[in-house]
C-alpha cells in the first residue's frame, strides 16, 4: 500500500513484506539522515545552477540534474586542494578520481588510503537492478540522489534470433520489467526497455563524458572509459549507497602506466593490447589498479577500442 504505483512481482512482494518488519526501526533512523543529506545536496546543486549556465551531463537526465559546468568546477576546486597536499604531478586517472573526493583535504596514498568519492552517475542492468532498487526503496527517499539508469539486456537469452528471443524475454520476465519500469518512473531512474540495446553501448553513446566518474552493477562498466571516463563495476550495495546520496568508499587505486608507441597495424586490434597487458600483469597484478594508456599509440585507437 505504501507504493501503489510500483508493480512488484509476487515473489518480490512476499519477500519485501517479510523483510520490512525486521528493518523498519533501522530504516526510520536512517531515513531522516539520508533525507537531510539529499536535501542538502539538492540545495547545493540549486545554488550552483543559479550561478552557472546549465548544460546537462546528458540530455536524457531528469530536470535539475548536475550540469557540465558545475561538475567540472567542483573537480577543479578539489584538484587545487589535492595538488597542494601531494605536491606532485597527477595522472589522468588520479585527476578524475581525486577530483571526485567528498573531502579533498584527505591525502590519498595509492593502494592504502580508503577514499570517499562522489560518482556522477549509476548504471544498472536488469538482473542486478532488482535487488538494488528494492534496497533503495527501503531508504524511504523520494528520488535518487544522482542520475541513475536501468538497462534491460541481461535477461534476454540468445537462442533463436533477436525477434524471437526478445518476445520470449518480454513474456518470461514481464513481472521484472514492470517492476523496474514503474519503480524507475517513481524514483527518477532512466529506464531502457528490452530491445533498446546493450547497456555498455548505450552508456557510451548517451551518458559517458570526459573526466566523469561512474559506477555500474556490471563488470564491463569500464567500457565507458572510451570517452575518458573512469567507470568502475561494483556490487548492488555500492550502487544503492550512491543512489541514496552517500559517498562511495574505494581504496585509492594504484596506477599502472602503459606507454604505447607507433600505431596498430591492420592485423591487430585494441583487444590484442589488452591481452598482452593481462598476460604481463596477471589478474593479481591488475587488482586494485587503474591501467592508464598514454603515448602516440593511443591516437590510433578508436573510442570503442579504448
Amino acid at each position: 500500500d505504501t507504493f501503489p504505483d510500483i508493480i512488484f512481482p509476487a515473489c518480490v512482494a512476499n519477500t519485501l513484506v517479510s523483510c520490512l518488519a525486521k528493518v523498519i526501526v533501522r530504516i526510520s533512523f536512517s531515513r531522516t539522515m539520508l533525507a537531510n543529506r539529499a536535501a542538502a545536496a539538492a540545495a547545493k546543486l540549486s545554488r550552483g545552477a543559479r550561478t552557472m549556465s546549465s548544460t546537462p551531463l546528458s540530455v536524457l537526465d531528469p530536470s535539475g540534474s548536475p550540469t557540465v559546468e558545475a561538475t567540472y568546477a567542483k573537480m577543479a576546486e578539489n584538484l587545487e586542494v589535492v595538488r597542494k597536499n601531494l605536491n606532485r604531478p597527477l595522472t589522468l586517472a588520479e585527476k578524475i578520481v581525486y577530483g571526485h573526493l567528498d573531502d579533498p583535504s584527505q591525502v590519498p596514498v595509492r593502494g592504502e588510503t580508503y577514499l570517499k568519492l562522489r560518482p556522477d552517475r549509476v548504471a544498472m542492468q536488469d538482473a542486478t537492478a532488482q535487488m538494488a532498487v528494492l534496497q533503495f526503496i527501503s531508504s524511504g527517499l523520494p528520488k535518487v540522489a544522482v542520475p541513475t539508469t536501468i538497462h534491460c539486456d541481461h535477461l534476454i537469452a540468445a537462442e533463436k534470433g533477436s525477434k524471437d528471443d526478445l518476445a520470449t524475454a518480454n513474456d518470461v520476465n514481464k513481472e521484472v520489467y514492470s517492476f523496474l519500469s514503474s519503480a524507475g518512473a517513481k524514483f527518477g531512474m532512466g529506464f531502457w526497455k528490452p530491445g533498446s540495446g546493450i547497456i555498455h553501448q548505450i552508456v557510451l553513446e548517451n551518458y559517458a563524458f570526459p573526466g566523469g566518474l561512474m559506477i555500474g552493477t556490471d563488470s564491463h562498466t569500464p567500457n565507458a572509459g572510451g570517452l575518458g571516463m573512469c567507470a568502475v563495476g561494483v556490487g548492488g550495495a555500492d550502487a544503492v549507497d550512491v543512489m541514496a546520496g552517500l559517498a562511495w568508499e574505494l581504496k585509492a587505486p594504484k596506477v599502472i602506466g602503459v606507454h604505447l608507441s607507433g600505431k596498430l597495424s591492420g592485423w591487430t586490434s585494441p583487444k590484442d593490447i589488452i591481452l598482452k597487458v593481462a598476460d604481463i600483469l596477471t589478474v593479481k597484478g591488475g587488482t586494485g589498479a587503474i591501467v592508464e594508456y598514454f603515448g602516440e599509440g593511443v591516437d590510433s585507437i578508436s573510442c570503442t577500442g579504448m
